[in-house]
C-alpha cells in the first residue's frame, strides 16, 4: 500500500513535470490548433538539412507587420494615440494651433471629426508632432509618452501590450536562426524607441514609414532633424518595395493582418527559392482584445486578405480559437 508521504511525493514529482513540460514549450501561448501545427511543421522542414525544404540560415529572413500583428491597433493606433497626446501636451504652448479644425478637435476629444478629416487631417496632426525636433528630442519624447501613458481600456503601458503569442514566435523563429524584422506602416522612428525591449527586434531591422531628415552639426557634434519631406508611407505595395531597398533579399516568411498586408505577403509566398510561409492574424476576439475584418474600428481592413488566404496556402490564426493568452500576465494583470 502507497504511504501517504510517497503519494505526496509522487504527486509533487508530476506536477514538477507539468511544469517543466509547460516550460518546454516555445510556443506555449498558442493552442495545439492547425496555426501553431502548421508554424512548427514549417520551421521544422525550413531548418532539416535533409529535407528539400531546407533554407540556409543566411537566407532565412522573416517579415512581421506591427500594428494589429505584434499589438493592438483598435480603437486606434497607438502612434495616433501619442500625437493626440502630444497634441494636448503642446498646445498651451502654441495658442494658435486652436485655430486649427482638427487640433480643435483632438482638444475637445472629437474623435469622429479626427476620422472625418482623413489622410490631411492626420498629416497635419503628424506634422505638428513628429517634425521640428531631433530624431534624439523625437525619441525622448516617445518614451516619456510611454513611460506615463497607459491604454485606456487594458490599463497597462502600451509597451506592456505585445501579443503574448507573436512575442513566443518571434523568439521561436530566432531560437532556430531566421532574422526577424518588422515590415509597418507605423512610422519607423516611433516603433524603434520600442521593437528592441518589447520584441528583441534591433532598430536596423525595423522598417517603417518615414520623411527624410536633415543633417547639422550642433555645438555638441551633429544631429538629425526631423521634417516632412519626402514622406513615404510603408503600407500595401510600398511594403515590398521598402523590403526591397531596406532587407536586399526577398523574405522566407511573412505575417500580417490587414489588406495592406497583402503585397507583403504575396511578394514572401511567390519567393522562387524557397518553400515560404504566410500568416494572416485574424481579430475575432472581442473579449480579450477586439474583433474586425471588414469593418475595423480605425485601420486593419482584412477582405483581400482571408479571400486569397486558401489559395496561396496562407495560416489564418483565429485569435478566439487559436491563442489561449492574449498579453502577457506577467507585464499585463490587467488585461483579460
Amino acid at each position: 500500500m502507497m504511504t501517504l508521504n510517497r503519494l505526496s511525493s509522487l504527486l509533487l514529482l508530476c506536477g514538477a513535470f507539468a511544469v517543466q513540460a509547460g516550460q518546454s514549450d516555445p510556443l506555449s501561448a498558442w493552442n495545439d490548433t492547425t496555426a501553431k501545427q502548421a508554424i512548427t511543421r514549417w520551421v521544422t522542414n525550413a531548418t532539416d538539412q535533409q529535407q528539400p525544404t531546407f533554407i540556409p540560415p543566411e537566407k532565412r529572413h522573416v517579415v512581421f507587420d506591427n500594428d494589429g500583428t505584434l499589438w493592438p491597433e483598435a480603437p486606434m493606433t497607438y502612434q495616433l494615440q501619442f500625437a493626440m497626446d502630444e497634441i494636448k501636451r503642446l498646445a498651451p504652448e502654441h495658442p494658435e494651433w486652436k485655430a486649427d479644425p482638427i487640433v480643435a478637435a483632438v482638444l475637445n476629444n472629437d474623435l469622429k471629426a479626427v476620422a472625418k478629416s482623413g489622410e490631411k487631417g492626420l498629416a497635419k496632426l503628424v506634422g505638428l508632432t513628429h517634425s521640428g525636433m531631433t530624431t534624439t528630442e523625437f525619441a525622448e519624447r516617445v518614451s516619456r509618452w510611454v513611460n506615463r501613458s497607459k491604454d485606456p481600456r487594458f490599463g497597462c503601458h502600451y509597451d506592456q501590450l505585445g501579443y503574448l503569442p507573436m512575442k513566443q514566435l518571434l523568439g521561436y523563429l530566432r531560437d532556430n536562426g531566421f532574422q526577424t524584422w518588422i515590415v509597418s506602416g507605423g512610422g519607423v522612428d516611433f516603433m524603434r524607441v520600442m521593437s528592441e525591449q518589447m520584441y528583441g527586434i534591433p532598430p536596423q531591422q525595423v522598417i517603417g514609414s518615414f520623411t527624410l531628415g536633415e543633417f547639422a552639426l550642433n555645438g555638441e557634434g551633429s544631429e538629425i532633424r526631423k521634417t516632412m519631406n519626402g514622406a513615404f508611407f510603408d503600407d500595401g505595395k510600398a511594403k515590398p518595395a521598402a523590403i526591397h531597398l531596406f532587407m536586399g533579399q526577398r523574405p522566407v516568411a511573412a505575417f500580417g493582418n490587414s489588406d495592406g498586408d497583402v503585397p507583403m505577403l504575396q511578394y514572401t509566398s511567390t519567393n522562387p527559392d524557397y518553400h515560404t510561409f504566410g500568416l494572416l492574424v485574424h481579430h475575432t476576439d472581442a473579449k480579450r482584445e477586439y474583433a474586425y475584418d471588414s469593418h475595423p474600428p480605425a485601420s486593419g481592413k482584412l477582405i483581400d486578405g482571408l479571400a486569397q488566404a486558401k489559395a496561396r496556402g496562407w495560416v489564418v490564426v483565429d485569435m478566439k480559437s487559436d491563442w489561449n493568452q492574449v498579453f502577457d500576465p506577467a507585464l499585463c494583470q490587467n488585461a483579460p
